[in-house]
C-alpha cells in the first residue's frame, strides 16, 4: 500500500522529486549531490544550483541530484521513522552518496547543514570521516571566508564552479576506483585551482584572540587563489532547468547576462569576489532566452547580473525581447537596477507587457555617505527614475537602505526620510500619486571589501536607529521594514569568525536551532548559551580589526590585492571616490592579468532587427471553450490546488497553445477547475475547461499538453463545449470514490457498512473560513458499496475521509494511511449534450 507520512506534514510535494526537468540516473558511477541548506522553495530558486546540476549530469557517469534541509515537521518525522535524508532523484541516502557539496548562500544557514548531514548518518567533522563516508565540500558567496565550518568540510571550492566542479567529481572516480586514501584524494583535490582543503592549514592564536599566524601544513600549499572563469560566453547554461512543481521565491526563467560589477562600492562583497566583469553576448541571451521558455513554460524572464543596467546593450537587448515575447504575454525582468542607469526607453520597454516589480538602493541618505561608500549615484539620478517609474504606470517603488555604514550620523538617516518623502512626491507630480516602500538593512563588514577592517555597530545601535528611523518616516506618512537585529549580529559573527566558531555552532544545533535565517525560528537564548558554553563573546568578532591584524581568511586569495582594499578604505575616509573602470581607467585591484582573466563586454552599438520567435496571432475576439477530463495519481496527488494551477499554466506555455489570457496588471491564461482536489487523493477524473483561440483540434490539445505534463499527469479527453454552457462546477452533481483502508480499519467492515446504510441520518459539522457547514453524510450518500478493504461510494457534499470515519468509527488519525481515489463524476441529465462521451469517465 502507498503510505500517507507526507500528507502529515506542511507542503509535502517539497520531498516529492519527479518534477519537469529532473534527470534521474538509474545506474551511475559517482553520484554527487547537490546539498542545499534551507528549504526546497528557496533553494529552488539559486540559478547556481541549476547550473551545477545541469554541468555534471551532462558529464557520462556522474548523476547529480538534490537535497535540501527538511522543515522541522519533515525532519521530526524522518527522526521518528528512523528513515535517512535521501535524495528527490533516486531516494539514496545521503550517507551512500559519494560527494555532497553544499552551497553557501547565506551565514545563518549553517546549523541546517549539520541537520543534513545527522539526518544522513554523516559525523560532523572531517576528521571523523574516512572513505566509507561521502566527501563533504562547500562553495559559494560565503566560502570567501568558509573557516566557522572549517571543521566540518573536507574542501572547499572558492569562485567559480563550472569548471571545477567536474575535475573535483573526476578526482573522486579516480579514487573510487583506484582505491587510495582520503588523505590523497585530498592532496589531488588540493593540486585543483580554486579547491580550498581547510585540514591543510593550522591557526594560531594570540592570547586576546586574535590570529598569530596561518600555518600551511603542505609545502607549496601556502595561498588558495579563486577559481576564475574566463568567458561567460561559452559556458554551459541550463536550457532545461528543474521546474518546481511549488511556487518557489523566482518563479521565472533566470538568465545570468553578465557576471562581476565594475562600480566598486565599497561595502558590496559580491562585487569584489566575482571581479572582472563578463558579460554574455546578446546572441546567446536570445538563444538561451528562447530554448529555456520552450522547456519550462514560464510567463516571465529576468535578466541577471549584480548591476543588470550596466550591460552593454541591455536597451537593444530589451526591445529585441519584447519584440519576440511580447505577443505572448511573457515578461521581462530587471532586479538589480542602478539608479542612474534607467532610461525612459528601457521603463517603456519592461511595462509592454506588465510592470514588474520595481526596486531602487539608494543605500544611504546623503550625498556625503554616498561618496564614502562609493554608490557613484546623486539624488537627482534618484529623482528622475522614479518620476519615470511613477509616469509609465508603476504604483510602488521600493527604496533599500543600509544603516550602521561607517561614518553614518544622525543627519544621514533623517537624510533618508526626506529622500523617501521626496521620491514619494514624484508619484504625485507624475499624477499617479504613487507608494513608496521602505526597506533597511544593518550593514555588515563583510571579508574581501575594503570595509573588513570596520566594526559592525551593536544590536542596540541598531535597534535605536531603526526606531528613530522609524518615527522620522512616520512624520513623512511613509512606514519601515527592516531587518532584524539578532540576525544582523549572527551573519556579522559568522561573517568574519574563525575556526573556533565551528565548536559553538555544533553545540546550537545541539541546542535545537534550526533554521536560523529565518527571523521566527532564530533561538536567541540557545545561541546564548552556546557561545558561553565553549567560552565565546561573539561580540568580539565585531570588533574594529587592526590594519595589519592577520585576518581569518588571508591565505584565501580572490584576486583583489590586500594594497588596494587598504587604499580604498583611505579614499573612503577622505571621501574620495573611485571611477568605474568599465568606463575610465583601469583602478588598479589586480584581479585582471588582460589574458586570460580580463573584462569582457557587450557592444553598446548591438543592434538586431528580427521577426518574433513566433508569430504574434491574428487579433480576433473570436474563442473556443475546450473541456478536458485528466488524472492526477503517483507523486502528482501531493499537488494542492494552487499548485496545480502552476503546473498547468507552465504546461500551456510549454504546450505552445494559443491560449486567451485575462485583462489587467498581471495577464493569466484563462482556464478554470471544476473543483479543487484534496491534497492526497487521487483521481480518475479531474476536468478543466480552457478558453483558446479557434484552430488547433481537441486531439492536438490532448497530445500537446500531455507531452508538456509530468508523470501521473495524462489528459484522457477533450472536447469543444459549445458557447454558454454552464460552467462544471454547476454542471456536477455526485462523485465516486474508492477508500481502500489500511488492515486493522478494515475488520468488519461490511457489517459496519451496512450498519451505516440502516442509519436514518449522520450530521456532521466542519468550520471552514470562520462559518461553520452543516450537512448530513447519510443523506449525501447515494451509493455503498465494500469490496475487501475497499469502499466505494457516491456522494454529493463531503469529503470521502469524513465518509470513512464515520462509516468505521474511526478518527481521521487512525485512517491516515487510507488510499483514496476520485472514479469519477456524475453530471445533471442537462449536461449530457456539452459533455458526450466524457460524464461515464470513459
Amino acid at each position: 500500500m502507498l503510505h500517507n507520512n507526507l500528507l502529515a506534514i506542511e507542503k509535502p510535494v517539497r520531498y516529492t522529486g519527479d518534477e519537469i526537468g529532473s534527470r534521474p540516473k538509474k545506474d551511475a558511477e559517482l553520484r554527487f549531490v547537490l546539498a542545499f541548506p534551507d528549504v526546497y522553495e528557496v533553494g529552488m530558486s539559486h540559478l547556481g544550483l541549476q547550473i551545477l546540476y545541469d554541468v555534471l549530469n551532462r558529464e557520462e557517469g556522474i548523476a547529480a541530484e538534490r537535497a535540501y534541509t527538511p522543515w522541522p515537521d519533515r525532519e521530526a518525522q524522518l527522526r521518528s521513522l528512523g528513515e535517512p535524508l535521501a535524495t528527490l532523484e533516486s531516494q539514496t541516502s545521503l550517507a551512500q552518496a559519494d560527494i555532497i557539496g553544499f552551497t553557501l548562500q547565506y551565514e545563518l544557514s549553517y546549523t541546517n547543514i549539520l541537520t543534513m548531514l545527522d539526518l544522513a548518518g554523516i559525523p560532523f567533522r572531517a576528521a571523523e570521516r574516512g572513505v566509507e563516508f561521502p566527501l563533504v565540500i562547500a562553495g559559494g558567496p560565503c566560502a570567501c571566508n568558509p573557516e566557522p565550518l572549517a571543521d566540518f568540510l573536507d574542501a572547499v571550492l572558492l569562485g567559480d564552479g563550472e569548471e571545477a566542479v567536474v575535475e573535483i567529481a573526476d578526482a573522486c572516480r579516480e579514487r573510487k576506483r583506484s582505491g587510495e586514501s582520503k588523505q590523497w584524494l585530498l592532496e589531488r583535490l588540493a593540486a585543483i585551482d580554486g579547491v580550498y582543503v581547510p585540514s591543510f592549514f593550522e591557526p594560531r592564536y594570540h592570547d586576546d584572540g586574535t590570529i598569530d599566524a596561518i600555518i600551511p601544513l603542505h609545502p607549496g600549499y601556502d595561498r588558495v587563489r579563486r577559481r576564475f572563469l574566463s568567458n561567460l560566453d561559452t559556458a554551459p547554461y541550463p536550457t532545461t532547468p528543474v521546474v518546481p512543481f511549488l511556487k518557489t521565491i523566482h518563479d521565472r526563467v533566470s538568465i545570468e547576462i553578465g557576471r562581476g560589477c565594475t562600480r566598486g562600492c565599497r561595502f558590496c562583497q559580491a562585487g569584489y569576489l566575482y571581479r572582472p566583469v563578463r558579460e554574455r553576448s546578446p546572441e546567446t541571451i536570445l538563444r538561451l532566452v528562447e530554448e529555456t521558455l520552450r522547456s519550462t513554460g514560464y510567463d516571465e524572464v529576468s535578466l541577471l547580473s549584480l548591476s543588470t543596467g550596466d550591460y552593454g546593450c541591455l536597451t537593444p537587448l530589451l526591445r529585441e525581447l519584447m519584440v519576440r515575447y511580447a505577443h505572448e504575454r511573457i515578461a521581462v525582468a530587471l532586479p538589480s537596477l542602478r539608479v542612474g542607469s534607467l532610461s525612459q526607453e528601457l521603463v517603456e520597454e519592461i511595462r509592454k507587457v506588465r510592470k514588474t516589480g520595481f526596486t531602487l538602493a539608494p543605500e544611504a541618505g546623503s550625498e556625503r555617505l554616498r561618496t564614502i561608500i562609493n554608490k557613484g549615484i546623486s539624488e537627482e539620478d534618484l529623482l528622475r527614475n522614479a518620476f519615470e517609474a511613477f509616469s509609465n504606470g508603476w504604483r510602488v517603488i521600493k527604496l533599500y537602505f543600509m544603516i550602521g555604514l561607517p561614518g553614518e550620523t544622525e543627519e544621514d538617516l533623517v537624510g533618508i526620510a526626506d529622500l523617501a518623502r521626496k521620491v514619494k512626491l514624484e508619484g504625485k507630480r507624475a499624477g499617479s500619486g504613487g507608494e513608496v516602500n521602505v526597506s533597511v538593512s544593518t550593514f555588515v563588514p563583510k571579508p574581501h571589501t575594503p570595509f573588513q577592517w570596520e566594526p559592525q555597530i551593536t544590536t542596540e545601535e541598531t535597534v535605536a536607529k531603526q526606531r528613530f528611523l522609524r518615527d522620522e518616516l512616520k512624520k513623512r506618512k511613509l512606514g519601515l521594514k527592516w531587518h532584524d537585529a539578532p540576525l544582523s549580529f549572527m551573519e556579522g559573527v559568522f561573517a568574519r569568525g574563525d575556526r573556533r566558531l565551528g565548536a559553538a555552532l555544533a553545540k546550537a544545533w545541539e541546542l535545537g536551532c534550526r533554521f536560523d535565517g529565518w527571523g521566527d525560528k532564530l533561538n536567541r537564548a540557545a545561541w546564548h548559551e552556546a557561545f558561553a558554553a565553549c567560552s565565546i563573546d561573539p561580540a568580539f568578532y565585531h570588533r574594529r580589526r587592526g590594519l595589519d591584524e592577520i585576518l581569518p581568511w588571508d591565505h584565501l586569495d580572490f584576486g583583489v590585492t590586500r594594497t588596494f582594499l587598504l587604499s580604498e578604505l583611505e579614499k573612503a575616509w577622505a571621501g574620495e571616490p573611485t571611477g568605474d573602470c568599465r568606463t575610465g581607467r583601469c583602478t588598479g585591484c589586480g584581479i585582471c592579468d588582460f589574458d586570460r582573466i580580463a573584462m569582457r563586454t557587450t557592444d553598446p552599438a548591438w543592434q538586431k532587427g528580427s521577426a518574433p520567435a513566433t508569430a504574434p496571432p491574428v487579433e480576433t475576439d473570436a474563442k473556443m471553450t475546450m473541456r478536458l477530463r485528466y488524472t492526477k495519481t503517483g507523486a502528482m496527488r501531493y499537488l494542492s490546488h494552487l499548485e496545480m494551477i502552476g503546473l498547468f499554466t507552465r504546461a500551456v506555455g510549454r504546450a505552445r497553445l494559443p491560449i486567451r489570457f485575462s485583462q489587467g496588471f498581471h495577464p493569466h491564461p484563462k482556464f478554470s477547475f471544476a473543483t479543487a482536489l484534496s491534497v492526497g487523493v487521487e483521481s480518475r477524473a479531474e476536468y478543466l475547461d480552457m478558453e483558446l483561440i479557434p484552430g488547433p483540434a481537441p486531439e492536438e490539445v490532448r497530445d500537446r499538453l500531455n507531452a508538456a505534463l509530468p508523470e501521473g499527469m495524462r489528459i484522457v479527453e477533450a472536447v469543444v463545449i459549445p458557447p454558454g454552457t454552464p460552467s462544471l462546477s454547476v454542471l456536477m452533481d455526485k462523485v465516486r470514490y474508492r477508500i481502500i483502508l489500511p488492515e486493522e480499519a478494515a475488520r468488519d467492515l461490511a457489517a459496519r457498512a451496512e450498519a451505516f446504510l440502516a442509519r436514518d441520518s449522520f450530521p456532521l459539522q466542519r468550520a471552514k473560513k470562520g462559518r461553520i457547514q452543516e450537512y448530513d453524510l447519510r443523506h449525501e450518500l447515494a451509493a455503498l458499496t465494500v469490496d475487501g478493504p475497499a469502499l466505494e461510494l457516491t456522494i454529493g457534499r463531503g469529503k470521502p475521509l469524513e465518509y470513512a470515519a464515520a462509516i468505521t468509527g474511526l478518527s481521521p488519525e487512525e485512517l491516515a494511511d487510507a488510499r483514496i481515489e476520485k472514479l469519477d463524476v456524475l453530471f445533471k441529465e442537462s449536461s449530457i449534450l456539452s459533455i458526450q462521451g466524457m460524464c461515464n469517465g470513459q
